[in-house]
């Protein structure tokens, strides 16, 4: 029912609109998705909007909101013709790359970034320094703020003395977690990409695009 506001009021203030059985009242404030709203006794369509579940392959430059002050790009910027307005899960940090879940489905997107969940993350991490001693650090209980943290998982993949490239597997999503990891560790990231979350791969996404997810990733996501 697409109709001003003012109309719509004019509706109320007639006694033609009723919510939940009983009539409507000005400045009453109901969940169109939730409430049976009936005008002159037909009954409304819901104005439930489809939920829509992508991944972006967020570069770097971008940042993880929807509109910056400062002027900068954003990832919105890469995702405007998914059709309907999606938030990003999370963040990545400006200089950070990679997997970015966004969706305008505000409980997976609270079961996604709420602590409680510990949804497993995998990043790409190429680093500069001691790598010996660094990498052994990351391995070792470690905190950030005042709080600990699960131990990570660890895979290497090249190590030359000087410079590595390994992938880390985090439990939690603090601020700048991973390089302020490879900080405490004596270590310097020089490029970071997630890779992968709650079991869901970034896999061969071009930088800077976006998909759809499957249902099974979904699954993967819900912890189904």
């Amino acid at each position: 029912m697409g109709i001003s506001r003012r109309a719509a009021e004019q509706l109320i203030s007639e006694g033609r609109i009723r919510v939940d059985g009983a009539l409507a009242q000005l400045g009453t404030k109901v969940d169109p998705d939730l409430a049976r709203i009936e005008a002159d006794g037909v009954l409304l369509p819901a104005s439930r909007e489809e939920k829509v579940y992508v991944m972006l392959n967020k570069p770097v430059g971008y940042v993880t909101t929807m509109k910056d002050e400062q002027g900068r790009k954003t990832v919105s910027d890469l995702v405007t013709d998914v059709g309907v307005r999606v938030y990003p899960v999370g963040r990545l940090d400006l200089n950070s790359e990679g997997l970015l879940i966004m969706t305008n489905d505000g409980e997976l997107a609270n079961m996604l970034t709420h602590p409680s969940f510990e949804r497993k993350k995998t990043y790409r991490v190429w680093a500069r320094g001691n790598t010996a001693s660094g990498l052994a650090r990351l391995a070792e209980p470690m905190e950030l703020d005042g709080r600990p943290l699960k131990k990570p998982h660890i895979r290497i993949i090249t190590d030359k003395g000087d410079s590595a490239s390994f992938d880390i597997t985090i439990h939690e999503g603090r601020n700048r977690q991973i390089r302020r990891m490879c900080e405490i560790a004596g270590l310097t990231v020089t490029r970071l990409v997630r890779t992968n979350e709650g079991g869901v791969s970034l896999g061969g996404l071009e930088k800077g695009k976006w998909r759809r997810l499957s249902e099974s990733e979904l699954r993967l996501l819900r912890g189904e």
